[in-house]
């Protein structure tokens, strides 16, 4: 999954070779090509329903009442992960170019039969 500010299409056709990817569009994504991508997106894993969007403030929605495993964001690209009411809300934060002092990381999500486990996995560089 990436949730947004994905900077070209050449990182999605990266990603597409190693996995099936979902992507949005971030605020930085205003290319012609990006047009294309949702604003949001919802990805089933399992019994496991994810809410995908750039920017948690955009959030139009009450994942729990939803039925929400996990909401997935991008838009600060600060890593950083909580649970309210149930719900993984997620930023994994930024695997491209560093952002202000922030650290390069991406996240892991461990689907299991209970539940989501995440890793944030900040990269060397």
């Amino acid at each position: 999954m990436h949730a947004g500010d994905v900077g070209n299409p050449e990182v999605l056709q990266r990603l597409r070779e190693l996995a099936p990817t979902h992507a949005v569009r971030g605020n930085n994504d205003r290319a012609e090509w990006a047009r294309a991508l949702p604003l949001t997106d919802v990805v089933v894993v399992g019994d496991h329903h994810l809410y995908v969007l750039h920017e948690i403030a955009h959030l139009d929605i009450d994942p729990a009442a939803a039925g929400f495993a996990a909401v997935i964001t991008g838009h600060s690209h600060k890593p950083h992960a909580e649970t309210r009411d149930g719900v993984l809300y997620l930023n994994p934060g930024s695997a491209g170019p560093r952002r202000f002092k922030l650290p390069i990381a991406v996240a892991r999500l461990y689907v299991k039969e209970r539940g989501i486990d995440y890793e944030i996995v900040e990269l060397a560089v």
